[in-house]
């Protein structure tokens, strides 16, 4: 069995629960996004339920596992839960954890996570999960910052209220990693969007997927799509609830291009393929035909790479038109991308014909070369 420590943990301490703690407890369980990300908590959560839960906890620490209060090291005051799980066969603990509303954008759950992890290890478990709900960034962001390195995604692993299954997010540390944090290859835009003041870029949300999935369907936008097939409804719809952790494992990047005075979704713009080793990554965009020819695409396209230039380590990005789309071809001119060469039936086609791609670059610090089409 773990001893029962109390593990100093910088902002906050672990210490094991006390009855004290009822009756915050009680109180952050109502939380919203508690119950969206936890769907194993009752609704509505009394005072009886946090009474079986710190009860559950004695049982956890019997068990091979441990069950801790996050609290102010100052005022002992309840900020959070965090439990180790059990062990499981083959020397491997589950992580998980709960923070109160009002405790939260203080680095609680990173200083908690991280430090509950690191004596765990200390105490011979060899392998620690975590897992959080595709949706719930803060929850990965927090496994990441506590140097946990993230492995994948077990789809439909958890079981919601309504019944449906959702997919979650699987990150593990092992007793031979480092432990620090685990910085992410694309970062957040800086306040969370760009703008030049006429369009305005900022991550694609489970929330757009009906404007989402309009575009996709649109016949001239799923010509050149990749294949040229139009999503399904639960397509986009999964598409949307995933982009946000697609982005934090620089998977790809998926914005959607608002009209910046009236927050109109005007399209969508991704940064996809993303090659680290050679720092190179793909742009590809959309527009409602409402906003074509009005300079949004080629404002996005400019913001987006400029962006990527300055906060992330790439430094070539390129794009790929059919030969016959002058549009978009004068987008990407326009956006200081150098055409480079026609890649003979790279496209799948319809019925199984291939197409031809016109290839075009953009690097870092370099302008357009005169003497290359599409150079000025």
């Amino acid at each position: 069995m773990l001893p029962e420590d109390v593990i100093p943990a910088g902002p906050v301490v672990l210490r094991p629960h006390t009855a004290g703690d009822a009756e915050s407890n009680t109180r952050a369980c109502a939380d919203p996004e508690i119950i969206r990300f936890l769907p194993q908590i009752p609704v509505p959560y009394t005072h009886d339920d946090t009474l079986r839960y710190l009860e559950s906890a004695r049982g956890i620490w019997k068990a091979g596992g441990a069950a801790f209060a996050i609290a102010d090291p100052e005022t002992d005051e309840w900020l959070g839960s965090i439990d180790l799980k059990p062990p499981l066969p083959r020397d491997t603990a589950e992580i998980g954890y709960l923070v109160a509303p009002w405790a939260r954008g203080r680095g609680v759950a990173t200083a908690a996570a991280s430090a509950l992890a690191g004596w765990a290890l200390e105490h011979g478990v060899e392998r620690l999960e975590l897992l959080a709900d595709v949706e719930n960034l803060p929850s990965q962001q927090v496994a990441m910052a506590a140097g946990f390195r993230r492995e994948g995604v077990r789809r439909g692993a958890e079981r919601q209220r309504d019944g449906a299954r959702r997919d979650l997010v699987s990150f593990a540390r092992l007793r031979g990693d480092s432990g620090e944090p685990v910085r992410p290859y694309l970062p957040w835009f800086p306040g969370g969007s760009l703008t030049d003041g006429t369009v305005r870029l900022r991550p694609l949300t489970a929330a757009d997927t009906d404007d989402y999935q309009a575009l996709q369907i649109l016949p001239e936008v799923v010509r050149h799509s990749v294949p040229p097939e139009p999503p399904s409804l639960e397509d986009a719809r999964d598409r949307c609830r995933s982009a946000g952790a697609a982005w934090l494992d620089g998977t790809m990047l998926q914005a959607v291009i608002e009209d910046a005075s009236t927050g109109a979704f005007a399209g969508e713009i991704q940064l996809s393929g993303v090659i680290p080793p050679l720092g190179q990554a793909m742009t590809g965009y959309s527009m409602r035909p409402e906003f074509r020819g009005r300079g949004f695409a080629t404002r996005a396209v400019n913001l987006l790479v400029e962006w990527a230039f300055e906060h992330t380590p790439l430094g070539r990005i390129i794009a790929g038109t059919a030969p016959g789309n002058l549009a978009s071809q004068t987008v990407l001119r326009r956006a200081g991308f150098t055409q480079e060469a026609v890649m003979r039936g790279l496209m799948p086609g319809p019925d199984g014909t291939r197409l031809d791609d016109l290839q075009w670059y953009r690097l870092k610090d370099i302008p357009p070369r005169p003497d290359t089409p599409g150079g000025p």
